[in-house]
């Protein structure tokens, strides 16, 4: 699972093969195919399932001031993120432009596990999905400069640096103006 989540990190989907993944294992590539079916097989539970709990997630940024709220997003992606340095969230992107069914997943994390859910308690009226798509596509654009792009100085900046920085733009979405 290590050298899958690595070769589809560096690699994308795409550019993987199920070759150099049993190799970085130290397996053979039959083991790969034996075991998940395949190079999608392997990539669906490697990538495609988020490495932490959507509802403590959320619990923990919903958890306080409800105007420090884009902040505690901010802080929370970049430190779940830093971890891995960019892990999961890197072969993702990598992906997704090439593949509809990480794309889906993409869409179906961000935006009806996480954001949308976040959203739907802020905020009663018809905006509830708008919002919850400025955000993602705000973590998103910050976690493809950071660990896809690597973007400079924003790929080694601190973490507190990036939630000042940001955490007001991500809060405006949620519950300030958006007309």
């Amino acid at each position: 699972m290590a050298a899958a989540r690595a070769e589809f990190s560096v690699n994308g989907y795409d550019g993987a093969t199920v070759r150099a993944i049993a190799r970085r294992a130290g397996v053979d590539p039959a083991m790969v195919n034996h075991w998940f079916g395949g190079k999608e097989g392997l990539f669906a539970e490697v990538v495609l399932k988020v490495p932490f709990n959507p509802r403590e997630l959320i619990a923990g940024i919903l958890a306080g001031d409800r105007d420090t709220l884009g902040e505690r997003i901010i802080r929370t992606f970049l430190t779940n993120w830093d971890a891995q340095e960019g892990g999961v969230f890197t072969a993702l992107i990598r992906s997704v432009a090439s593949h509809d069914q990480v794309a889906a997943a993409m869409r179906q994390f961000f935006i009806h596990h996480v954001f949308g859910q976040i959203t739907s308690v802020l905020v009663a009226d018809d905006t509830a999905m708008l919002r919850a798509n400025l955000v993602a596509s705000q973590i998103i654009g910050l976690g493809l400069v950071r660990y896809v792009a690597h973007f400079e100085p924003i790929h080694k900046s601190e973490v507190e640096t990036l939630v000042a920085a940001v955490g007001p733009t991500v809060q405006r979405y949620l519950t300030g103006p958006i007309d």
